[in-house]
């Protein structure tokens, strides 16, 4: 009878030994991308800085909950393309962006740390974030932070905001390396309900108002085009700065090192008299 139920033991941990439980925590350094007014054609090629750090919650080897910090340091020049309009309009930025994010994963396969079989999975991820940007221009040497200077004519306290929420998706691979630790490779992507992440969106505002409400500065780094154009300026009163039909987005590449603090445990016999009848 004791065979019986050491095996019948046995047997049970065989079954659940694969969905393991429990938290996770890493840190990731890779690339950020900015995408939009600035930069239409996702061109890849000027990437910047990027780090994360993560906690993860296993809740199986399917389903997990993931939240992560990420820094990323963001630019777009217009000189860089090869479009006539974007070369005369002469408009460029960088920014830091951090924020904070909260998902849900799914991998593929079974993805079991230390598993000689299930070491290995692609899996999906999306979930919901906030985020602080901050897009400065350099003129004359100096970085001036633009948001303040409302370029495209905003009046005072009608700033666009620099703390907005965003939807995340993205996806990657995991690699288990030991039962401890784990290495991801992944690209996340920010939707973004804003268009004004590079500080460029809608129409050029009136010069002669702009610097009555914000001054010479605010004015020079509202239309840039006299820097390329000499004299001749294309920053009319209502003519088109930007693309307010789509907003702008980000996204980051990070490879992260995680380690786990879960552990095997067998299941719970629920009903332990069972195995004793005869």
């Amino acid at each position: 009878m004791r065979l019986i139920i050491i095996f019948s033991v046995l047997y049970f941990c065989t079954l659940d030994a694969y969905s393991q439980r429990g938290w996770e925590v890493g840190a990731g350094l890779g690339f950020a991308w900015y995408f939009g007014d600035l930069n239409p054609n996702f061109d890849l090629g000027h990437p910047g800085p990027a780090a994360s750090i993560l906690g993860r919650y296993n809740f199986n080897d399917r389903i997990a909950a993931r939240f992560s910090l990420s820094y990323g340091l963001i630019d777009g020049d217009d000189t860089r393309s090869d479009n006539n309009f974007q070369l005369a309009r002469n408009l460029s930025f960088r920014s830091n962006v951090w924020d904070a994010t909260t998902q849900l994963e799914f991998n593929f396969f079974r993805f079991v740390h230390g598993h000689r079989d299930f070491f290995f999975s692609p899996y999906v991820s999306a979930g919901l974030g906030v985020f602080h940007f901050n897009p400065k221009a350099k003129l004359d040497g100096t970085w001036h932070e633009l948001r303040p200077l409302g370029t495209e004519g905003q009046r005072r306290g009608q700033e666009y905001y620099a703390i907005q929420p965003a939807i995340v998706y993205g996806g990657g691979l995991k690699f288990s390396v030991s039962y401890r630790w784990s290495i991801n490779v992944e690209i996340n992507a920010r939707l973004l309900f804003t268009d004004y992440l590079d500080d460029v969106s809608t129409t050029y505002p009136d010069r002669n108002q702009l610097r009555q409400q914000r001054g010479d500065l605010a004015v020079a780094l509202s239309d840039r085009s006299v820097e390329v154009n000499g004299d001749f300026q294309i920053g009319e009163p209502g003519r088109q700065r930007g693309d307010a039909s789509r907003n702008d987005s980000y996204a980051f590449g990070i490879i992260s090192l995680n380690y786990y603090f879960g552990r095997l445990d067998c299941p719970r016999i629920s009903r332990p008299d069972l195995l004793y009848r005869r």
